[in-house]
């Protein structure tokens, strides 16, 4: 039976996933003024209360701070978690739903068009430079098996030993409520050994596609 150290969410190259989020660059730096007082952005921007976000997409998280990094970012960059579209919309509509531990009085962006809009605007700032190895892309047919529930709670009796199914912290990130597509990428990362991670390396090799996508349900379904 698996037991899981740890599950962070899928990288995607900025690029693709930023497709999914065509939001108005404008409207986004309106939004991203009540980011202003921990953030600069631009020309000549620098530290402030947190890093210049210059280039956040495509950056490994906890890069740009460098060592003003807290342990939740650096824990969180070294598992392999990357700034992208897709963890910038989990992270900007509940920040420490996404990073357990962070210290950020942001409590998130309650409206979908808002944080779709604030992406745009990071992609418009530039990408990083940090090179990123991107998950391979998990087929559709893959993506569309319905996880069996049941199922999924079976396999999830040790994974809870680490990972709460109430949602709470103890030195894991939660991996409650996560999306499946991110859960079931990400699990397959593992599979092909992209991630590297070599507990997770071994967990995820012993799943089958029905499986991994019983615990992404299972997991997907917890609130």
């Amino acid at each position: 039976m698996i037991k899981f150290v740890v599950l962070l969410i899928t990288c995607f190259s900025a690029t693709a996933a930023f497709a999914d989020h065509p939001g108005v660059v404008t409207k986004g730096e309106r939004v991203f003024r009540k980011c202003r007082s921990c953030h600069e952005v631009g020309e000549g921007a620098k530290y402030k209360v947190g890093p210049a976000l210059n280039g956040l997409l495509g950056q490994k998280v906890g890069a740009l701070s460098g060592d003003k990094a807290s342990k939740a970012l650096r824990q969180a960059g070294e598992q392999g978690m990357v700034w992208d579209a897709d963890t910038l919309e989990v992270f900007l509509k509940r920040p420490k739903k996404l990073i357990p531990n962070i210290n950020m009085s942001f409590s998130g962006l309650k409206r979908h068009e808002d944080r779709g809009n604030v992406i745009a605007y990071f992609a418009n700032l530039g990408h990083g430079e940090v090179p990123v190895a991107k998950d391979p892309e998990v087929p559709a047919d893959v993506l569309a098996i319905e996880g069996d529930l049941e199922y999924g709670e079976y396999l999830a009796a040790s994974c809870t030993a680490c990972h709460q199914a109430d949602g709470s912290e103890q030195g894991l990130p939660s991996i409650v409520g996560w999306p499946t597509k991110i859960f079931v990428t990400a699990m397959h990362a593992y599979k092909v050994k992209v991630r590297e991670n070599p507990v997770m390396q071994q967990q995820a090799g012993a799943l089958n596609n029905e499986e991994i996508a019983a615990l992404a349900a299972y997991f997907a379904a917890l609130k």
